[in-house]
């Protein structure tokens, strides 16, 4: 019986996953709403999605620590609090800096709280079908700009007011995630002992936590993360503006995005089987060459056909790729660090989506074209391959498993 309860933590987790990514992300629906009520500068109001990823990475850090420490069930508990207040909040605030603050920080703080928790969780949960549980997981962040994107943009439609809209978002998120919290839970083997975490090998016998974030096992999943997440973000975020830049039309241009975002649900449930049966490190190094060589047939594509095809590739390969740092950490290192382990490797992946917007404007503006920002991203997602070629063997047996003293 206990055994089938690990398929609700993955649905919790998705769900988790889901409402937190895709309130922090329907922010580009708030944009325009929230620019012509208030009169607030669109760089200014967008500034706080930049405020968002510096503050997700290290709250990612943090979380994971924590939950490592305490459980993931009082980590979770807290972030669904913290996000459904952080929306209440921003929707009555009345200047910009309060609004940076407490959207760009609060938010990102609170929505950073789900992901390294919930899958080292769900690892911890899993023995076999590992990949295929945490591409489940990841899964869900991937539905949110499919849910929680258009759901914000019928209430600010309804209401014609974008404060209500956040403000019910906000109490929405509260009635999602706060009975979802609940449902978490350590493994049997786990919740036999109160406050008991995993671990492995003798005790005392592993290698103090700093060294364990200066091993070449978190050097390379870490730097491979940053790499990947920089090769593709600038691509992902200026796609739109690219295909209009090549003629596609304004409507059919956005189309391009849904695209890709409905791949990558495909594409994680892909990886993850593959991954089950051929290993983790291959299919997340080939992920990530047919990463790097889709972004830079992206310079080929002269029509909305060709867009598609890229975008189907494009989209399933990134969307695949994302949830293998997590399985291959769970290779690497013992249950009782990981969430320290995910939280650290996260916060540098946030690193690499914070800079890839940025030098796709700079291209653009340098050179009045985007070729320059694919071909560079292709570039980044090759050294990505690179990095990856030199992971460690993987450990033969648990006890190997790297953890703290």
């Amino acid at each position: 019986m206990m055994t089938n309860y690990r398929w609700v933590i993955v649905a919790a987790g998705a769900l988790m996953g889901c409402v937190a990514v895709g309130t922090m992300f329907s922010l580009a629906i708030f944009l325009q709403p929230i620019a012509t009520d208030t009169g607030w500068s669109h760089a200014g109001i967008s500034s706080a999605m930049t405020l968002n990823f510096i503050v997700m990475g290290l709250g990612g850090f943090l979380w994971g620590t924590a939950s490592d420490r305490y459980g993931a069930r009082i980590v979770v508990l807290i972030g669904a609090a913290l996000l459904g207040l952080a929306l209440v909040l921003t929707s009555q605030v009345q200047n910009l800096f309060l609004f940076q603050v407490i959207y760009g920080c609060l938010v990102g703080l609170s929505a950073s709280a789900f992901f390294a928790p919930m899958i080292a969780l769900t690892m911890s949960w899993f023995d076999k079908h590992r990949s295929l549980a945490v591409s489940l997981v990841s899964a869900g962040m991937g539905v949110a700009p499919m849910t929680i994107s258009p759901f914000a943009r019928w209430l600010i439609t309804y209401y014609d007011d974008w404060r209500m809209a956040m403000f019910l978002i906000g109490v929405g998120a509260w009635v999602l995630l706060l009975p979802a919290a609940l449902l978490v839970r350590n493994p049997p083997a786990v919740a036999a002992v109160p406050g008991a975490h995993p671990q492995t090998g003798a005790e005392g016998s592993g290698i103090p936590l700093s060294k364990i974030l200066r091993s070449p096992q978190f050097l390379v999943l870490a730097f491979t993360f940053f790499a990947c997440c920089a090769a593709h973000s600038g691509p992902i975020f200026h796609m739109v503006s690219y295909a209009m830049f090549c003629g596609v039309a304004p409507m059919a241009a956005v189309t391009i995005y849904s695209v890709e975002g409905a791949a990558g649900l495909g594409g994680r449930v892909l990886f993850g089987v593959l991954a089950d049966k051929f290993g983790v490190k291959p299919v997340l190094i080939g992920g990530l060459m047919i990463q790097a060589a889709v972004i830079a047939a992206y310079t080929m594509a002269a029509d909305l056909t060709q867009f598609y095809m890229l975008a189907v590739i494009f989209g399933g390969t990134y969307g695949g790729v994302m949830p293998l740092y997590a399985v291959l950490a769970g290779e690497y290192f013992a249950p009782r660090i990981l969430g320290t382990v995910l939280g650290g490797a996260t916060m540098l992946s946030s690193i690499g989506m914070a800079f890839g917007p940025l030098a796709g404007g700079w291209a653009f503006d340098q050179f009045n074209n985007y070729n320059w920002l694919f071909f560079g991203s292709a570039l980044v997602g090759l050294g990505a391959v690179l990095i990856a070629l030199a992971f460690p063997p993987l450990p033969g047996r648990q006890e190997e498993k790297l953890q703290p003293a």
